[in-house]
């Protein structure tokens, strides 16, 4: 298989108004591309539904991977995981949990991530929070498995020992 395609969608306020520098989605895109993926696409949403649903849309148009960070926590504007599921065909609970249970380790804070993993086509969605150590840790907690889905996705369900 060649090298999945991916691309990295950073939600946050002040980032989309220039306010501050996005470290969070540069440092996803170095963990991604250390692990073989290429990725093809990066962008930057306010935490906005609406905005947030439009660019995983089209994100999925094109990358077999789409990681999202930020907008995962408990604040009102947090709406990264609603957007997800809004427009998601299937949720797949395991992920998630492992990425909470792995962060948890790290900082009890870990449990208040709402990051979801969702499937949209034939892509794969994954919310990980707006830090980024916590976004790359969520990342590699989840990171082997990825390519896996990915190829299921793709329609090759032949099973290997």
């Amino acid at each position: 298989m060649d090298r999945p395609t991916a691309a990295v969608l950073t939600i946050s306020d002040s980032s989309a108004r220039g306010l501050r520098t996005d470290l969070s989605g540069p440092a996803v895109k170095e963990a991604l591309q250390r692990r073989g993926f290429e990725v093809i696409a990066g962008e930057v949403v306010a935490d906005e539904f609406d905005q947030i649903r439009e660019a995983l849309i089209r994100l999925c148009a094109s990358a077999a991977l789409v990681v999202t960070t930020g907008g995962t926590g408990i604040a009102l504007r947090d709406v990264t995981p609603e957007a997800t599921r809004d427009i998601a065909d299937r949720i797949l609970e395991g992920v998630a949990e492992r990425m909470r249970a792995e962060g948890v380790r790290k900082t009890p804070r870990a449990i208040l991530s709402r990051g979801i993993c969702a499937v949209r086509g034939k892509s794969l969605i994954l919310n990980v929070p707006g830090s980024p150590t916590g976004a790359v840790e969520s990342l590699e907690a989840v990171i082997t498995v990825l390519p896996h889905a990915i190829e299921l996705l793709a329609g090759q369900t032949e099973h290997r020992s």
